[in-house]
């Protein structure tokens, strides 16, 4: 089942003001058929890291496909007073008619080059910015870290735990599909599993540890309930001396 970020919500409005004032000085100049070609790229790989791995185009054509003003949107804009009645009229028709080329997601892709280019006349192409560099940016940084940690685990599997650290429920759900992307093997976040048929994975929380009288009773009981996929957690009380053992292959030689 894959779900639209746009099946409850109108995204349209979510963009800077000043996407709004300067395609109204467009308007007014009569520059709204002037065709422009936008470029995102990004100057610097983060972490000192030799290349990002690119996410989020899927929910970037999304929001562009239901790119529309409502009429809600546009009883808003003329409350603020700042356009004339020709420009909300102009933007209550408007839609994306213009052309993007990007990378494919899961691409390696490195400073300075184009990630995604967008051929629209000014004003389509302005309003668009804040949502393809929020989509793209987020959901790419975390394939990035995802990819990182997946090569630093050396064919081990890792799994992506991250919806209570989220900033938000969308964050939590595009995080753990831009973790997939980056190679990671599923996700504790159940609404993205349902949402992106990504495998999901869970452990015990700390409280299921502290209600056993030790962390050993705790694991037996979890591993007796779930025999072939038991994930234990470690770190309760201690995590190298107490839940885990830690193989000397790992340990670093003096």
């Amino acid at each position: 089942m894959k779900t639209s970020v746009n099946d409850q919500r109108n995204m349209t409005l979510m963009m800077d003001f000043y996407e709004l004032t300067m395609s109204y000085n467009y308007f007014k100049l009569g520059w709204k058929d002037k065709m422009v070609y936008f470029d995102m790229f990004y100057r610097k790989n983060p972490d000192q890291g030799g290349f990002c791995v690119f996410a989020g185009l899927e929910q970037l054509i999304d929001c562009i496909e239901h790119f529309h003003f409502s009429d809600g949107d546009i009883d808003y804009l003329r409350s603020l007073n700042k356009f004339d009645e020709d420009f909300l009229q102009y933007l209550k028709s408007l839609s994306f008619h213009g052309t993007i080329w990007s990378m494919k997601e899961g691409t390696p892709v490195f400073p300075n080059e184009p990630l995604v280019t967008v051929k629209a006349n000014i004003i389509e192409a302005q309003l668009l910015e804040t949502m393809l560099l929020l989509t793209i940016n987020h959901q790419t940084l975390i394939a990035t870290k995802a990819r990182r940690i997946v090569q630093e685990a050396l064919g081990r599997p890792v799994y992506e735990f991250g919806a209570r650290r989220a900033h938000s429920y969308d964050a939590a759900n595009y995080g753990a599909r831009a973790a997939y992307i980056g190679g990671v093997a599923g996700t504790a976040t159940v609404s993205a599993g349902q949402m992106f048929d990504i495998p999901v994975a869970g452990t015990m929380a700390h409280s299921f540890v502290q209600a056993h009288d030790s962390e050993y009773e705790a694991f037996k009981d979890y591993a007796l309930t779930y025999p072939d996929s038991a994930f234990f957690l470690v770190d309760t009380y201690d995590t190298l001396k107490s839940g885990f053992q830690m193989p000397s292959r790992w340990l670093k030689k003096s």
